[in-house]
């Protein structure tokens, strides 16, 4: 039986006269992304058309996720809230904070040993608040929600960016920072501008050695890394219902690198079999019951041009196998000979060191039944391994059943290195190198999502490739990132030419699902004797103190730096070894920027201080500002704040004294989070004034007191030689967000209306 099964029945239950009034008030047939935003409104029924990418929408999300890295600042913030119990389910899951090295069992005793203040602190969090927590093993957050959680129809907000890895489920599941999460823990509408639409129409069938993965790598070469950016990307046609329910996960999990709102796909009959199969028979009962209303209206999908505000067309017959990379998600090669000449081209490492399956975005039962047929095959031909392999399953569900039958043994005879259910490389959280900075130029080949600079390992040397499971596990057999299984040979122990066969393996278990223990604590029906402690002392917590408000006089700020380039969360606070701080404020803002390339000079974590003219690091540069009373402000380029949903990333900028972040462009996340966290995050009107910023420049605002929805702000930039350049900038607030901004946070204001409640 499913959780929480009478929230679902509810939302079922009002989705026929929503969705009906819905079609009435927009005058037109519905997209399946329109029938869940305009049922899930926080005023109810609908009484208006919203425009898409302009109006601003409070939405009512079931449900909310959070995992252990981002959980720890998002509840810091809940317990300032005044609340004795969240208002929605919620559940906290422990996979961040397990570092992969040794081995499953060694790794995660470590872990529970290094992280038992964190761990302990969230457990007792949980239980005092009312929210589900999954123990350290458990599994990785994304795929434990679509086993237990997610379901067609529903709304969901998660503190992680790939929470939109439940649309595999036909879910508008979005990643947000940890104060929109709060927000609606605290009973809340959350608020987010009603989205555009991408429509990708899938015909064909997956065949051969082509993957699900192959679908959203080919979708991110289409698109980019910010082509998503505002929009739900909605997957539909006769592709689409060909394929698994995690293989749509797949395709939804890695719209985050596209920049989408998140991705959903239509309920269907691979959706109910893994409904069954997961022991959600009432689910997949009561959504037969309203299935119509689950999926796009058939005029929508025959005629997607008039309904979507953009179409790609994607032919799976068509498609063949790609590698992604490196050091971007969206930049799409053909595995084999165009791969050979791209990386000769590149000086790209030809020599593969490591293959690692796993992570949320391909870390199912079907995934790894595929990998292990290519692994088996391996053995039975008598090739040896040319790569180090390592494998991390999704979930202890995952993990248990594919033990028990037998699939976890073939990886083990190659002499896979087998990681704890959790994220592991994929979040940087691998003790590959003991000098990860100066680790020698290599190439690896993964199942995961992200391959920034940096990512997997902390080496700035690591190419790293994203390719489906069976693509990864081929080429790390093989050893060479120019592997091409489909056509290319390879020679065994006994010097004889062999070739794999097409990959095979199970949408779902033969034998069913089965698990000994899951790793989920329920909550105390009443938490309020449930003491919650923070050693003040400690390194890895801290309570928060409230942000004060910036003000409308904001003159004589400096310029702390102006990031060159690709600028992503991971460049201003990288995971890694720096997890272990995301529950201090103060510690974890040691990490600000640091990895982000000032534009004079090139370097990383080297800006001038205008203070005394000498040279150091972002953090420490920030904080002298700070110090002497003075403002600084942060430049940026295109889609500053990619990838992660980290509110850190706005968080401590704010903490050390920043007050304005001005950019050509923000991906969606950041902006908000930025917004949350009382600043001024701004577009430069005319992009070629970023080329106006000089090292020495000193700011001033010159019309903030005008602060109002819809109105250009003016920038004064007073350079060294008494010069100026008065520069106009574009903002999005809105009346609420301009609330946050005066009253110095959002969650300054919830605590405000709460008091007054």
């Amino acid at each position: 039986m499913a959780f929480d099964i009478e929230m679902i029945k509810g939302v079922y239950t009002k989705m026929a006269e929503r969705v009906d009034k819905a079609r009435e008030v927009v005058g037109k047939p519905l997209t399946l992304s329109e029938k869940i935003l305009y049922n899930h409104l926080w005023d109810g029924a609908p009484t208006k058309a919203f425009t898409r990418g302009k109006d601003y929408v409070d939405f009512a999300p079931d449900r909310i996720a959070c995992q252990d890295a981002t959980a720890q600042m998002a509840l810091l913030q809940f317990m300032q809230a005044g609340k004795t119990k969240v208002a929605v389910p919620t559940t906290v899951h422990c996979d961040h904070l397990i570092q992969a090295k040794d081995g499953a069992a060694a790794d995660l005793k470590n872990a529970n040993s290094v992280s038992s203040e964190v761990f302990n602190f969230l457990e007792s969090v949980s239980n005092k608040y009312g929210i589900g927590f999954w123990k350290p093993g458990a599994g990785i957050i994304h795929q434990v929600v679509l086993e237990n959680y997610a379901f067609p129809g529903g709304m969901m907000i998660g503190t992680d960016s790939h929470t939109v890895n439940a649309g595999g489920l036909g879910m508008v599941a979005i990643g947000v920072g940890g104060a929109d999460a709060v927000d609606v823990m605290a009973g809340m509408a959350w608020e987010l501008k009603f989205p555009k639409l991408i429509g990708v129409k899938l015909t064909g069938k997956l065949s051969g050695w082509t993957a699900p993965k192959d679908v959203i790598l080919r979708v991110a070469d289409i698109l980019t890394v910010k082509g998503g950016t505002g929009a739900i990307v909605e997957y539909f046609g006769e592709g689409a219902t060909s394929m698994s329910c995690t293989g749509k996960g797949t395709i939804c999990n890695m719209g985050a690198e596209i920049g989408a709102t998140t991705s959903t796909f239509g309920y269907d009959e691979s959706m109910e079999r893994y409904l069954r199969s997961t022991d959600r028979a009432d689910v997949a009962d009561a959504a037969n019951a309203v299935k119509e209303y689950l999926t796009g209206d058939v005029e929508v999908y025959a005629n997607p041009e008039q309904y979507f505000d953009e179409v790609i067309e994607i032919n799976l017959s068509e498609l063949t196998p790609l590698l992604n990379g490196p050091f971007t998600p969206d930049l799409s090669t053909p595995v084999g000979k165009d791969m050979n000449e791209k990386a000769k081209a590149n000086d790209w490492p030809i020599v593969v060191e490591w293959g690692l399956i796993g992570s949320c975005t391909n870390s199912s039962y079907e995934d790894l039944s595929r990998a292990s047929s290519i692994a088996q095959q391996a053995l039975d031909k008598g090739l040896k391994m040319k790569s180090e392999l390592g494998i991390n399953p999704g979930s202890e569900q995952v993990r248990y059943t594919a033990d028990r039958d037998g699939i976890l043994q073939v990886f083990e005879k190659l002499d896979a290195k087998l990681f704890t259910n959790a994220c592991g490389p994929c979040i940087g959280q691998w003790a590959r190198y003991s000098d990860p900075k100066n680790a020698p130029k290599n190439s690896i080949v993964h199942s995961f999502n992200r391959n920034f600079a940096k990512r997997a390992d902390g080496n700035p040397n690591t190419h790293a490739f994203v390719a489906s499971p069976e693509i990864t596990a081929a080429i790390a057999i093989a050893g060479r990132l120019d592997f091409n299984p489909m056509t290319d040979k390879l020679i065994n122990e006994e010097g004889q030419e062999v070739m794999f066969d097409e990959p095979t393996g199970w949408e779902l278990p033969p034998k069913g699902f089965e698990v000994k223990d899951n790793g989920y604590l329920a909550p105390e029906s009443d938490g309020s004797h449930v003491q919650v402690k923070v050693a003040e002392d400690s390194e890895r917590l801290q309570l928060l103190t409230p942000f004060e408000p910036i003000g409308n006089d904001i003159t004589g700020a400096k310029l702390l730096i102006k990031a060159f380039g690709k600028c992503t969360t991971d460049h201003i606070s990288m995971a890694g070894p720096w997890l272990r701080f995301r529950g201090h404020l103060d510690n974890i803002s040691n990490n600000c920027l640091i990895g982000a390339v000032n534009a004079f000079g090139k370097k990383t974590n080297f800006v001038k201080n205008q203070l005394t003219g000498e040279f150091g690091g972002v953090p420490d540069t920030a904080r002298a500002y700070k110090a002497a009373g003075v403002p600084s402000i942060v430049v940026g380029d295109h889609n500053y704040g990619e990838g992660s949903s980290r509110e850190h990333a706005a968080m401590e900028p704010r903490h050390i004294g920043v007050v304005a972040v001005i950019v050509k462009s923000f991906a969606r996340i950041h902006e908000t989070n930025l917004k949350k966290q009382g600043m001024l995050g701004l577009t430069f009107a005319n992009e070629a004034d970023y080329d106006l910023i000089q090292e020495d420049d000193t700011f001033n605002f010159l019309d903030l007191n005008e602060f109002t929805p819809d109105k250009q702000l003016t920038l004064e930039a007073v350079h060294t030689d008494g010069s100026k350049d008065v520069i106009k900038l574009n903002h999005t607030y809105n009346d609420a967000q301009i609330a946050w901004y005066n009253e110095g946070s959002a969650l300054n204001l919830i605590k405000k209306e709460n008091a007054a409640s």
